[in-house]
């Protein structure tokens, strides 16, 4: 197996799990980017982080970027003999908008691209199974390594995804404290009423239709049953903005699993609680890439 010569860079999307009803199904990616830049050395490993999560994240190989990129040299043929890697982080940690996934996309189109005619050993089906053997759930990883809106879903262990195409407005409110996703995993009852998983399932398939043909729907479409008032202990300011901007009309969930509020519109940053971190943003098409 061949290197190529240099340093190579991955720009990858943060993205958005759930989008309400969803669960564990629906992702969309914003445009809101990690990049991760690593060449090949001699020996060793050398690892630089600024940004977001640079004062909490390992300098070694249990770094999350690393353990992709090994995993897909591994799957590959196998790893060099040296990496340098540096990661600038815009992605906020533990706030429901992909970091995670994002690293683990990030470091497997970074490794692809640093091995000649890793595109043809790896394709982007195969790097999709990847990351979710990785990750362990397909959502924000289909969205960050594809762009645009995606529906994911396994069968048995294959990780499946269609992408849909979808322009719409996005303002995510990041609150300052993370909730971890196992807390929040944690809060939700093992059985729900019939009622609630059809009601669900009907908002569920109305959301694809608000995001791609018909957005005047997106209030309803957004309305979830499963998860978000579940985890409404963990992260009450959270859901008290959500109900808050639901109650004045515009289309609200939680983030993934929180605690970032995304609204699915403009002009509503005077809505943020104090302390709270605002970005309007626009959906990601690409998804992760080389630059």
């Amino acid at each position: 197996m061949t290197f190529v010569s240099g340093p190579v860079t991955v720009e990858v999307p943060a993205s958005s799990a759930n989008l309400g009803p969803g669960f564990d199904a629906l992702g969309l990616a914003l445009d809101l980017y990690d990049t991760v830049t690593a060449e090949t050395i001699d020996s060793g490993l050398e690892i630089r982080v600024t940004g977001e999560g640079s004062n909490g994240v390992p300098l070694d190989e249990t770094h999350l970027v690393v353990q992709a990129m090994h995993a897909t040299f591994d799957l590959i043929g196998g790893r060099p003999d040296g990496l340098r890697l540096t990661c600038t982080n815009v992605i906020p940690h533990g706030r429901g908008l992909g970091s995670s996934s994002a690293a683990i996309v990030g470091g497997i189109v970074l490794a692809r691209a640093l091995v000649e005619g890793g595109g043809l050993l790896l394709d982007d089906a195969s790097a999709f199974q990847l990351a979710v053997d990785i990750e362990g759930h397909p959502d924000n990883v289909a969205a960050a390594l594809f762009g645009g809106l995606t529906i994911a879903w396994t069968d048995g262990a294959a990780a499946e995804v269609e992408r849909l195409q979808t322009e719409v407005d996005v303002t995510v409110f990041v609150p300052p404290a993370a909730v971890s996703t196992e807390k929040a995993r944690g809060l939700l009852p093992e059985l729900v009423p019939h009622r609630d998983a059809a009601a669900n399932a009907g908002r569920a398939a109305l959301l694809i239709a608000a995001l791609t043909v018909a957005p005047n729907r997106l209030i309803s479409a957004t309305e979830d049953w499963l998860h978000q008032s579940y985890r409404a202990e963990a992260m009450p300011d959270s859901y008290k903005l959500l109900r808050q901007l639901r109650v004045e009309g515009i289309p609200a969930i939680i983030s993934g699993a929180g605690p970032t509020v995304l609204a699915f519109a403009r002009g509503v940053a005077d809505h943020a609680p104090e302390g709270w971190a605002v970005h309007e943003l626009t959906v990601d098409q690409p998804g992760a890439r080389v630059i």
